[in-house]
């Protein structure tokens, strides 16, 4: 497996360099794509379970946001059941064809920094208005991919500054064990207990993956605890997509779509590809782009806010096991998406009604890989000033024009690189 350095640009490796050839526009698979027997051949317990933790992951936190920002913004319940039901279908329809196409983990969710952007612009903005924003900026995200920008930008940007930026997103789920072992030691208590000692004996952990363990010991511990609240409520068991007819206006054009498409392309995306090239992996760029712009627009049909390609669910899907088998976990994931977005109010109280802790201390427990190879990767060689002001721009919550503080980290970081890491960049760049 490539080390992290490997990963770095160079001017062999670059488009712009002279007498390369030109590269086309969709990255060609290095494998055959995958077919159900090989999908069959390769499944396995480890790799079932880290699909089935990215689902739980991307149907709790993410989907309490989502819910929020509705609730706040006055939709109504059939509209946000329909955004629902259509973030998980594109997420679920994108990751199943580009795992299988590329034999890689690739797994698509949705824009949470975009999702939050959407509760400000929701006080004085129409829906239709904001869904007229979703179609226009999900059509950049296409045109662009169609230009091929997004690879010679994500090429030219310097491994260890795009890492750092990752380090700052992640480190929250690290924080976020320790929180929720503090704040409900009867769930998040037994799930770090067992994490520890499958991963510190490794007879034990051979039998069971520790963050399937994980998983078993914090649902015991929602259960034995008498925490599962479900509403009794009820409501409706099956989604009902919703069409919101957009309405274009320059307001909610000039407010949202430029920064709904940088934090795709730049901020999601590059998490996405940053930890799945940390996982040896080669990811698609420009495909990545061209899905996202596609199916963003399905979801404007649903009123539904931009796809993407996400660090923290592929950093799950990525978590064990042996890398040419991960893009199963992806399927895996992908199928449990569509099944969710076919029952997503049903599935959507289900999740809600686990206690905040069994997800804080799951997902961060399962993160923790990727967040120690994210501050490998910044800090151990070359360009570490530029990963040090990556870092602490992202993790300041700078917000600019409506801009998610990760594209200013990379910003400012890369900057500050060029002008006092020439070195640096002499060396890779150089002949």
């Amino acid at each position: 497996m490539p080390k992290p350095a490997d990963n770095l640009p160079t001017r062999e490796s670059t488009p712009a360099a002279a007498g390369a050839p030109r590269e086309p526009l969709l990255e060609r698979a290095v494998q055959r794509p995958a077919g159900i027997r090989a999908l069959l051949r390769d499944l396995g317990g480890t790799y079932a379970s880290n699909g089935v933790i990215g689902l739980v992951f991307s149907a709790s936190g993410p989907i309490a946001v989502t819910l929020a920002v509705g609730v706040a913004g006055g939709l109504s319940q059939a509209e946000m059941a329909s955004w629902v039901c259509g973030i998980f279908l594109s997420a679920g329809l994108a990751t199943i064809v580009m795992s299988l196409l590329y034999r890689q983990p690739l797994g698509f969710a949705w824009s949470i920094p975009g999702t939050v952007l959407l509760g400000p612009s929701l006080q004085h903005l129409s829906f239709p208005e904001v869904v007229g924003a979703f179609f226009v900026s999900g059509v950049l995200v296409l045109a662009l991919g169609a230009t091929g920008v997004v690879r010679r930008i994500m090429a030219a940007i310097p491994m260890p500054i795009v890492m750092a930026m990752v380090a700052a997103v992640f480190l929250r789920f690290g924080t976020d064990i320790v929180s929720s072992t503090q704040a409900n030691p009867v769930v998040a208590g037994p799930m770090v207990l067992v994490f520890v000692l499958l991963a510190a004996v490794p007879a034990l952990g051979r039998r069971l993956p520790p963050v399937l363990g994980t998983l078993i010991a914090g649902v015991i511990a929602v259960a034995a605890s008498g925490q599962f609240a479900l509403d009794a409520a009820g409501g409706p068991v099956l989604a009902t997509p919703v069409f919101t007819a957009p309405e274009f206006t320059w307001a909610a054009q000039l407010e949202l779509v430029v920064p709904l498409a940088i934090t795709v392309l730049i901020v999601q995306n590059g998490q996405g590809v940053a930890v799945l090239r940390s996982a040896g992996h080669r990811p698609p760029v420009n495909a990545f782009a061209l899905a996202s712009g596609g199916f963003s627009i399905l979801n404007a049909c649903f009123g539904a806010v931009s796809a993407c390609v996400t660090g923290p669910t592929n950093a799950l899907l990525t978590s064990s096991g042996e890398k040419h088998r991960q893009y199963t976990a992806a399927v895996v994931y992908g199928l449990l998406s569509l099944l969710f977005a076919l029952f997503a109010p049903t599935l959507t109280r289900f999740m809600l009604a686990t206690p905040e802790a069994f997800v804080l201390a799951l997902g961060g427990i399962a993160m923790l890989k990727a967040l120690q190879q994210a501050f490998v990767t910044a800090f151990a060689t070359k360009f570490t000033l530029g990963a040090l002001v990556t870092f602490v721009v992202t993790i300041s919550g700078l917000d600019l024009f409506n801009i998610h503080a990760a594209f200013w980290g990379i910003l400012f970081g890369y900057a500050a690189s060029r002008l006092m890491e020439r070195t640096d960049h002499a060396t890779v760049s150089g002949p």
